[in-house]
């Protein structure tokens, strides 16, 4: 049996990686192309992350979609309706929360279910003091215009951080790295392969989880919050709605930075009190097997075991 992911590689996706690795234990081949790619192979399931999906249906091949997020700025509303109103109906669709299922605002019976962002369960036995660090403070994800992160940059350029160390892992800094050429504690890199994603955390002191508080991003998870929890780093961040729900769900104690960054100083990250919040259910697989992808593909192919 063969899966067909289907993006357009623009987003930071670790979901992808983790679906090769579960699906692969049962001898399911996943395939990561493009949609231009998608009719050069067999494939069983069509797994679309949405995006938009102008492809007719074919014939015994079944079709997910997966949003794993709302649209963002400018014009986020008309592309969720886009989205919503000129996409191919799918025959399940998994959504990361009841946020972004909102947004989208789909009105069918089409079967859903949830998947929320995981982490490596590896990742839950890390022992952050046993690693040497190089860098203070680590930021890992989109590093995009709308996410204003020059706000940010510019502590460790000219601010209170000018003599601290950022490691930034993204991609498509090209720009925002010639702006912050001359600033060589300051350091880009990636794209990595998320099997080492960890491996350049745990290089850090802190993770800084830097989210500007406007929808979609203060209601949808942030990754690199669960990678920093589940790899025991300290983490500094913004203050928004989803990261004060899951501190009231799941725990932990974070630096919560103000909404001009004027506490950002090296005394207070250090003078404040951390700990681990419980993401022990935050794994992948945990996080597969609770969304009722795996109840849906059992329903077509019965010989499948899970």
């Amino acid at each position: 049996m063969t899966i067909a992911f289907v993006h357009n590689n623009k987003a930071f996706l670790p979901g992808l990686e983790a679906y090769s690795r579960f699906f692969s234990r049962y001898n399911i081949t996943c395939e990561v192309v493009d949609k231009n790619e998608l009719g050069l192979i067999h494939r069983h399931v069509e797994w679309w992350i949405m995006g938009v999906d102008l492809s007719k249906p074919k014939e015994g091949i079944y079709k997910i979609h997966e949003y794993s997020s709302s649209s963002v700025p400018p014009w986020r509303r008309w592309k969720n309706w886009w989205k919503s109103f000129f996409s191919a109906q799918p025959d399940f669709r998994l959504f990361l929360n009841e946020y972004v299922k909102k947004v989208i605002n789909l009105h069918d019976h089409i079967p859903f279910g949830y998947r929320d962002i995981g982490v490596p369960e590896e990742w839950l036995q890390a022992d952050p003091f046993l690693h040497e660090r190089e860098y203070d403070f680590v930021y890992t994800g989109d590093i995009s215009p709308v996410r204003q992160p020059q706000q940010l940059l510019n502590c460790f350029s000219t601010g209170s951080l000018k003599d601290k160390t950022l490691l930034l892992i993204s991609k498509d800094y090209e720009e925002l790295q010639a702006t912050y050429r001359d600033y060589k504690n300051i350091v880009f890199m990636g794209p990595l392969p998320y099997s080492s994603m960890d491996t350049y955390i745990l290089k850090a002191r802190f993770g800084i989880n830097y989210v500007p508080d406007k929808e979609p991003f203060n209601q949808q998870t942030a990754a690199r919050f669960l990678e920093y929890a589940a790899l025991g780093l300290p983490i500094v961040t913004t203050r928004y709605a989803w990261v004060e729900r899951f501190q009231q769900q799941y725990g932990g104690h974070f630096f919560y930075l103000e909404p001009n960054l004027s506490n950002f100083t090296w005394e207070q990250v250090n003078n404040h009190s951390y700990s681990k919040p419980d993401v022990e259910n935050f794994t992948w697989e945990r996080q597969i097997r609770r969304s009722g992808v795996l109840e849906f593909l059992t329903s077509k192919f019965p010989e499948l075991e899970f």
